[in-house]
């Protein structure tokens, strides 16, 4: 039955009278007539009294009236249902990443995501650490998936803890065991890596009062640094993520203690969430838990 009806009843006991709940309904009092006379046939006995005294429910209109409000209340539910779906429609999502989450989590993530919003547009730039809170302070990108930072005002969704490992040449001496100290760093030559690690792996050493001898002229990505440390031009340290699906010929161990970057999407804070960006982070925290089952 159209809701409209069972509208337009309500209406007319609510104000007691066809003539203004004609006026409030934007209908001519005959159209409102047969509205009702329809209703009553779907339904198959009286609702309403019309009498001089104005319209009142029957005894069985009044039994019918708490379903009603239900079925209106469900009405408008699937109404604002549909009109937030509507609005997902034909919308743009700016997103900032690392090079590691482009490679491993994005493309799962945009491709499921059009599956079911396949009119909703995700442009992806990929860039450092300061880049990531940067452009969502701008307001150049809706959200960044990066490392957690103390930058500004931002909403936080954890993702996952991205275990942090030493990267050594297959020969390094190490002691027996199977981690790393990061006490071991002290004083070695250690290759930065670029594009989100730095602030990581700071953290780490002044946590610890280990002073390493950084290459200041070294910044080169992932892939690089691999390669650096397996022609023993100095040691580093990646993240469990970014080694995923790197070629390698050298000796990866957890450092003890152990430390990870807590990965996770930030959000700017200075407005509410769209429902769109609200679809595409629910999204991606269900496919980045299936990722790391």
């Amino acid at each position: 039955m159209e809701t409209k009806k069972w509208e337009a009843m309500l209406t007319a006991v609510e104000l007691g009278s066809f003539t203004r709940a004609a006026q409030r309904l934007g209908l001519t009092q005959s159209g409102l007539t047969h509205m009702m006379n329809s209703l009553e046939k779907e339904v198959g006995f009286p609702l309403l009294l019309r009498d001089r005294y104005g319209v009142r429910l029957t005894a069985a209109g009044e039994s019918l009236l708490p379903a009603a409000r239900e079925l209106l209340q469900a009405g408008r539910r699937l109404d604002s249902a549909i009109a937030a779906q509507t609005s997902l429609k034909r919308e743009n999502i700016r997103v900032a990443a690392y090079s590691s989450i482009c490679m491993h989590w994005l493309p799962t993530i945009v491709q499921q995501f059009r599956w079911d919003f396949p009119d909703v547009s995700v442009d992806i730039r990929m860039g450092s650490v300061d880049e990531m809170y940067r452009w969502l302070q701008e307001g150049k990108v809706d959200l960044s998936f990066a490392s957690r930072q103390d930058r500004g005002q931002y909403s936080w969704v954890p993702l996952w803890d991205d275990p942090l490992l030493a990267i050594l040449p297959v020969d390094y001496p190490v002691e027996s065991g199977s981690r790393f100290p990061v006490s071991g760093f002290d004083g070695k030559e250690f290759l930065m890596p670029s594009l989100g690690f730095d602030q990581d792996i700071l953290s780490v050493f002044e946590a610890h009062g280990v002073h390493p001898d950084i290459r200041n002229n070294t910044s080169v990505e992932d892939a690089a640094i691999v390669s650096m440390v397996e022609h023993g031009l100095g040691v580093s340290i990646l993240s469990e993520l970014v080694l995923q699906g790197l070629r390698m010929n050298v000796r990866t161990l957890p450092l003890d203690p152990p430390a990870c970057r807590h990965i996770g999407i930030a959000v700017a804070a200075r407005e509410e969430t769209t429902a769109v960006v609200g679809q595409f982070i629910a999204y991606s925290k269900r496919i980045v838990g299936q990722l790391h089952q």
